[in-house]
C-alpha cells in the first residue's frame, strides 16, 4: 500500500475494518436508493399509463358499434379530464413538440400498453400533446367538436362561451399533473377518436420516507458492524497486551483459552510458547548457577594459593585477575537470572533510593549530585531499580569523574537523567555499549573492574518495568543516560 494512501487510513485494525464496512454499506445504500427511485417511477408510470390505456381501449370498443348520434352522446358524457374525448374525420397532420424532456419515451410506452389493451391491430397514433390546447379549447355541443369535415350528426351549433366541460373556465390542466399525450385511434367506420390524456407526473420531490428507511437500516447495520468488528478484533488486542506483559515478566498470567476455535488455537500457542520460554530461562539459570558455584571453588583455592606466593607484585596481579574473574561470574549470573524477577512490585520511594546511592558514593569519595524530585512513589521492584540506578551512577562516576542525577516526574512517566563530565562516546557506539560484554577500549579498561554488563543489566531492568534507557552525548561535553519509566 502506498504510504500516502496509508496516512489517510486509521492506524488500528478495528478502525480500518469499520471504515471498509461503513464505505461498503454506504455505497450499497446509495445504489439501493437509486434503484428504488427508478423502480418507483417506472411503477407509477406503468400503473397510471395502464389505467388510462385500458380506459381508452374500453371507450374505443364501446364506440365501434354505435351510430353517429349515440357516439356524440357518449362523447359528451365521457369527455372529462384527465381523459378528453373528441371525434374527427382524419388524424392530425403531425405530432406536437414534447412539452417536457422524456415525454416522447412515455408516449412510446403508452402506445405499447394501449395496443396490448386493444388486443387487435388497428390504426392508431400516440404522440405528445399540448396541455394548454388540449384542456382549454372551446367544447362543441352534440354534433360539434369533430373538426372540419366532420361527419353528419344531430344537435345544434356551438354555444358561445361554452368551454370543454360545460363551464366558463373550461378544462384547465389540473395542478401537479404530468405529461399530456394525444392518442388517436381509428374506429371501424373510419372515424378517428382523439383522446387527450394526462399521465401521472414523474416524482421530483425528495422521498423522505424512503430515505428515512434507508437511513435507519444503514445506522442499524453500522451499529451491529461496530460491535461485531470490536468483538472480532478484541482478541488481537488481548494477545498484543499479553505479549507486551510477557516481555516484562515471563511469569505473567496466561491467556484464557476460550472463544472461537482460531482464538483458542492462538491463545494455546501463546501459552505454550510462554511455558517453553520459562523452562528455557529456568534451565539456563540453573546451569549458570551450577557453573558459578563450581567456578567459585577453584577461584577460592587459587586465592589461597596466591597468599602463599613470595613475589608481592606477582601475588597482587594474580589476586586482581581472580577478583575480575569472580566479578564476571557474579555479574553474568545476575544478568542471566533476570535479577530478582520473581520479586513482587511495590511502591518505591525513588528519592530515598537516590539519596541512599548518593550517601554510598560519597562514603567512597565520589561526587554525586541530585536535582529535581519525584512527586509520588513508583511501583516497581526495589532491588532491581536500585541495581539499575547504581549501574548508571557507577558508569558516570567511573568514566566521567562525577555524576549529576536529574529527576523529572509527570503523571505518565518518571524520567531520571544521569550525566557525567567525561569525553562521551562515538555516536556509532551509543547502542553497541548495551550489548553484553561489549567494552570501549578507549574509555574502559580491565583495571576499573568493568565487565561490560552494567549497561546491559540496567536496560534489562528498565525494559522489565516497561521503560527503556538511551544514551546521548551532551553538546557541552559529557554523556547522559536517560532512564524513562512509565507510571501506568
Amino acid at each position: 500500500m502506498d504510504r500516502r494512501t496509508a496516512r489517510w487510513l486509521p492506524g488500528s485494525l478495528f478502525g480500518r475494518l469499520v471504515l471498509v464496512l461503513a464505505s461498503g454499506l454506504l455505497l450499497a445504500q446509495l445504489l439501493s436508493a437509486a434503484i428504488n427511485l427508478a423502480e418507483r417511477d417506472r411503477l407509477l408510470l406503468t400503473a397510471g399509463g395502464a389505467r388510462h390505456a385500458q380506459r381508452i381501449a374500453d371507450v374505443v370498443k364501446l364506440l365501434d358499434p354505435m351510430g353517429p348520434a349515440e357516439r356524440q352522446r357518449i362523447v359528451a358524457v365521457l369527455s372529462m379530464p384527465p381523459l378528453v374525448l373528441s371525434l374527427h374525420d382524419k388524424p392530425l397532420a403531425g405530432p406536437a413538440e414534447p412539452a417536457e424532456p422524456g415525454v416522447g419515451a412515455r408516449a412510446a410506452m403508452f402506445g405499447a400498453m394501449l395496443r396490448a389493451s386493444l388486443g387487435e391491430e388497428r390504426a392508431m397514433r400516440v404522440h405528445p400533446g399540448d396541455p394548454s390546447a388540449s384542456f382549454s379549447r372551446p367544447m362543441a355541443g352534440p354534433g360539434f367538436g369533430r373538426g372540419p369535415g366532420a361527419g353528419p350528426g344531430p344537435g345544434p351549433g356551438p354555444r358561445p362561451g361554452m368551454m370543454m366541460g360545460g363551464g366558463p373556465e373550461g378544462h384547465r390542466m389540473p395542478p401537479g399533473m404530468g405529461a399530456a399525450l394525444r392518442t388517436e385511434v381509428q374506429l371501424r367506420d373510419g372515424t378517428w377518436a382523439r383522446f387527450d390524456t394526462l399521465l401521472p407526473p414523474a416524482s421530483d420531490g425528495v422521498p423522505w420516507r424512503l430515505l428515512l428507511a434507508l437511513g435507519v437500516l444503514l445506522a442499524a447495520v453500522l451499529l451491529l458492524s461496530f460491535f461485531a468488528v470490536r468483538w472480532v478484533t478484541r482478541p488481537l488486542h488481548v494477545l498484543a497486551t499479553a505479549a507486551e506483559a510477557l516481555g516484562r515478566d515471563i511469569h505473567s498470567p496466561k491467556l484464557p483459552e476460550d472463544g472461537p476455535r482460531e482464538i483458542r488455537q492462538a491463545a494455546h500457542a501463546f501459552n505454550t510458547m510462554q511455558d517453553r520460554l520459562a523452562r528455557f530461562i529456568e534451565d539456563r539459570t540453573r546451569i549458570l548457577a551450577a557453573m558459578s558455584h563450581d567456578l567459585k571453588t577453584p577461584i577460592t583455592r587459587m586465592r589461597l594459593r596466591a597468599d602463599l606466593m613470595d613475589d608481592e607484585e606477582m601475588r597482587r596481579h594474580f589476586e586482581g585477575d581472580l577478583r575480575e574473574m569472580e566479578a564476571m561470574v557474579t555479574h553474568t549470573l545476575e544478568f542471566m537470572r533476570g535479577l530478582g524477577g520473581g520479586e513482587q512490585r511495590q511502591p518505591v520511594n525513588v528519592m530515598a533510593l537516590l539519596e541512599s546511592l548518593q550517601s554510598d558514593n560519597e562514603a567512597m569519595g565520589r561526587c554525586v549530585r541530585i536535582e529535581g524530585r519525584a512527586d509520588a512513589p513508583y511501583i516497581g521492584v526495589v532491588s532491581l531499580l536500585k541495581r539499575c540506578l547504581a549501574n548508571l551512577v557507577d558508569n558516570a562516576v567511573l568514566y566521567g569523574s562525577r555524576a549529576t542525577v536529574k529527576v523529572e516526574d509527570s503523571a505518565s512517566t518518571l524520567t531520571i537523567r544521569v550525566r557525567d563530565e567525561g569525553r562521551g562516546i562515538p555516536e556509532t557506539e551509543l547502542e553497541k555499549v548495551f550489548e553484553p560484554f561489549y567494552r570501549l577500549e578507549g574509555s574502559r579498561s580491565r583495571a576499573t573492574g568493568g565487565t561490560g554488563l552494567g549497561l546491559a543489566i540496567a536496560r534489562n531492568i528498565a525494559r522489565g518495568h516497561g521503560g527503556d534507557i538511551t544514551l546521548r552525548n551532551l553538546p557541552e561535553g559529557g554523556l547522559e543516560a536517560v532512564l524513562v519509566l512509565p507510571r501506568a
